[in-house]
């Protein structure tokens, strides 16, 4: 399954498919692959992975939503796709489920019958379902992919980096130096790797005060030390915000103004 023509590395990696150790099916032709990354549990980075595809499919692009958090799948309620499920074609490839934005959405949520039940896999098994959902996934042509990473620089997401050609991450984080230094690690990983760094969107900065509209910054008024100390790009500062809260039961719709300029900002930065 092996195809350098259809990698969004192409002429970029300095090397072919044998050596690089990613491989591409020659039936998917995917243009971008964004990865949203933290580090750390909980910071809303699947909520930035899902408002993110949903921005780039109203401008019209072909979108797909990878979720590689095996172990803490979300994509499927945060696109609204609770109760549906992925089948395969009968030539081998599995046919992901397409939300009513026309968003393509791999998880393993889709495969299970019961979203409550846990996944108690080793490493192993953990890495090869993420490397399935990428090479046996009939994705078609995308002009992005957003994988939601999983927390930790562990097997699954050096998998990740290492199997699919990633054409930059997006890191998440929250305003304390304790998660700050949690998604440096993260960081560091992706760096060493070589893999372009995007920049840094910072969750949960404030609280909008429903009266006078004063920003309440709950966890301290200092942007994440990252931001000072490893020369990443600040692209936005979320709110801690019901629109984004609605996310999860996959009914909420972004209203408010400024956590769309923040993600029309993330779209052109990877544009």
């Amino acid at each position: 399954m092996s195809d350098c023509n259809s990698c969004p590395s192409k002429g970029k990696c300095g090397s072919n498919s044998e050596s690089c150790g990613i491989k591409n099916n020659p039936k998917n032709k995917v243009k971008k692959i964004i990865g949203v990354m933290s580090g750390k549990g909980g910071v809303g980075k699947s909520t930035v992975s899902a408002v993110l595809a949903k921005t780039l499919a109203k401008k019209g692009y072909k979108v797909g939503l990878l979720d590689a958090d095996i172990t803490g799948p979300s994509a499927v309620r945060l696109m609204d796709l609770k109760g549906e499920h992925a089948y395969g074609d009968g030539e081998g490839m599995i046919l992901p489920a397409v939300n009513k934005d026309g968003i393509k959405v791999m998880s393993l949520n889709l495969m299970m019958d019961d979203e409550n039940q846990p996944v108690i896999w080793r490493g192993a098994m953990l890495s090869s379902c993420v490397t399935q959902f990428w090479n046996e996934t009939l994705w078609g042509e995308l002009d992005f992919l957003v994988i939601d990473m999983p927390p930790g620089t562990g097997d699954v997401s050096l998998t990740v980096m290492q199997s699919i050609p990633l054409s930059g991450v997006i890191m998440v984080t929250l305003p304390q130096d304790m998660v700050g230094m949690i998604v440096t690690k993260s960081l560091n990983m992706v760096r060493m790797l070589n893999i372009p760094v995007y920049g840094l969107v910072q969750n949960m900065s404030y609280v909008k005060c429903p009266h006078c509209g004063e920003k309440i910054n709950i966890f301290g008024k200092e942007t994440n030390n990252i931001v000072l100390e490893q020369g990443v790009p600040l692209l936005g500062e979320l709110p801690t915000n019901a629109d984004l809260a609605a996310l999860s039961c996959g009914s909420g719709e972004i209203t408010d103004p400024e956590i769309l300029q923040v993600f029309e900002t993330l779209v052109k930065t990877i544009e």
